[in-house]
């Protein structure tokens, strides 16, 4: 599908979300780079900045376990994001969800924007910076159990791993399993703010079956030919104005 302009693009968009009750949204770091969150592949993104190791090195299940001193060092002060207050685009999802519109969000993110917006439904596919485990006990803490230095230990004295999904990992069963129903029964399905450059995520598009698959990022994917609407440019502002009620006023 060749891209279009900014304009005609967000009216069809405008179009298809008035008359579709049945919308899965799937997106990735470009959602929340608006709220101040870094990505890792952009110009500024983190894996162009300058670590002792890549940030995919240190974000993997084998230097958690041979270096935590060196992962807790770059989580906390890159990862461990609690401050950040949701986005135009987290906005505009959890208003079509509240319109009965979007049946459910399907993020790659950590940082639980979608549902300080409101969203009621998120697939969080790789975690959570919000729910930490003990790997000696199993129990549970928030962010605050991680503490801000050193090796975050449990009171049992176990040592406390983010709930997230480390590269080497695999993907929750559960959560993966009702992001592919959700996105195999939907009518409209709308990927944004991802490279799409990420397995197994990025190979959830494959059970989309509709015909109103809507592709919007600032740059290209590799999925951009099975688009049926392509739209360049920054998710948050394309969102919210594809939103307004067909001749309204934005409800945001």
């Amino acid at each position: 599908m060749s891209e279009h302009n900014e304009r005609d693009g967000v009216e069809r968009l405008r179009r298809w979300v008035d008359s579709c009750d049945n919308i899965v949204f799937f997106g990735g770091a470009g959602v929340s780079t608006e709220s101040g969150i870094p990505d890792f592949r952009s110009e500024d993104g983190l894996y162009r900045q300058h670590y002792d190791w890549p940030p995919e090195t240190i974000l993997s299940a084998g230097f958690f376990a041979a270096h935590p001193e060196e992962f807790y060092r770059f989580y906390r002060e890159k990862m461990l994001v609690t401050g950040a207050q949701p986005g135009p685009a987290h906005l505009a999802l959890a208003e079509l969800e509240r319109r009965g519109k979007l049946r459910a969000v399907i993020t790659q993110n950590i940082d639980g924007l979608h549902q300080k917006a409101g969203s009621r439904r998120v697939y969080e596919l790789h975690g959570t910076i919000y729910q930490n485990r003990c790997l000696s006990c199993g129990a549970l803490c928030g962010p605050e159990g991680l503490g801000k230095s050193g090796l975050p230990r449990c009171s049992c004295g176990g040592l406390i791993k983010p709930e997230v999904v480390l590269y080497g990992e695999s993907l929750d069963g559960a959560t993966l399993q009702g992001a592919v129903d959700a996105i195999s029964r939907c009518e409209m399905l709308i990927v944004g703010g991802t490279s799409l450059a990420v397995y197994p995520a990025a190979g959830l598009l494959q059970y989309y079956r509709g015909h109103r698959l809507v592709l919007i990022n600032k740059g290209p994917t590799p999925q951009d030919g099975r688009a049926d609407l392509l739209l360049r440019g920054s998710i948050g502002p394309i969102l919210t104005e594809a939103i307004r009620p067909l001749g309204g006023e934005a409800a945001l």
